[in-house]
């Protein structure tokens, strides 16, 4: 059976205070960003079930895994969290491009982190990793194809608010922060479907499994979202729209085209840029 997924987004990072700061390179957490970790490591009711911990390579979605699910780490001393690069955010502006393999390894080597698939190349944003829609829609679906074929059956995921949107390829307030739907540290926990689409959200065709996953009734109950997730077809309607509206704010793209849009001075405030 596949496993259930429980997605977060990273903590507070130094890059979500200002628009200026999007130039750090792989930026850390704040002392917000701590204090969100402690929190969601003191409030997630999930800890005893969770076989695997994984997360994006960049230093803020690490960080914040380590430090938010303490408990799990603390409860299995044999437990690596295992880096995947296909889960990075979807710009190639420094604050959202990684850091070279050796330096992650030097600056974990004392962690319970597992580097095996951050190689070389990893962070170039280019090819498999550029900063394009369907680059990002074909190693979303890795990632999730990667997930399910995983044997514990509770995983976490940590990783950015653009990506997630690629990812559990839902669309619903997309934009409702700048560039994301989600909160920092908020979490969402979402099951594989039996569902076989043959096309993704803009009808090109599918080789293979899709992955599809849903999130929970309860999980949507407990953002206060009523009913079930929208289907497939209201989704690619959403990603239509979702993606031209962070097109028009000049979010998620390549340094070039964020500097023509012109996207004006920022902060984030309650884990959204505004």
């Amino acid at each position: 059976m596949p496993p259930i997924i429980h997605c977060v987004r990273h903590a507070q990072g130094v890059h979500n205070l200002s628009h200026a700061n999007h130039v750090i390179l792989d930026p850390l957490l704040t002392d917000l960003g701590h204090e969100q970790c402690a929190k969601l490591r003191d409030t997630f009711p999930f800890h005893d079930n969770i076989g695997l911990v994984t997360a994006s390579p960049l230093r803020r979605t690490i960080y914040t895994a380590l430090e938010s699910f303490e408990p799990v780490f603390k409860a299995h001393p044999e437990m690596k969290l295992i880096a995947l690069p296909d889960a990075q955010e979807t710009s190639d502006v420094p604050c959202d491009t990684g850091s070279a393999p050796q330096v992650l390894r030097e600056e974990f080597a004392d962690k319970p982190v597992d580097l095996d698939l951050v190689r070389e190349g990893w962070n170039n944003n280019a090819g498999r990793y550029a900063p394009v829609n369907q680059a990002i829609r074909e190693r979303a679906r890795a990632a999730r194809r990667w997930l399910k074929n995983r044997p514990e059956k509770e995983i976490v995921l940590v990783t950015h608010g653009g990506f997630l949107h690629y990812f559990t390829e839902d669309w619903e307030d997309s934009s409702m922060y700048q560039g994301t739907g989600w909160l920092n540290t908020e979490y969402r926990t979402y099951t594989f479907t039996e569902e076989s689409p043959e096309l993704d959200l803009v009808g090109a065709p599918l080789d293979g499994d899709n992955a599809s996953l849903v999130e929970t009734i309860q999980s949507r109950e407990r953002r206060g979202k009523s009913g079930p997730t929208l289907d497939r077809k209201q989704q690619a309607e959403l990603y239509k729209k979702g993606t031209q509206s962070w097109d028009d704010m000049g979010l998620h793209l390549s340094t070039a085209e964020r500097e023509a849009a012109k996207v004006p001075e920022g902060s984030e405030v309650d884990g959204s840029r505004v």
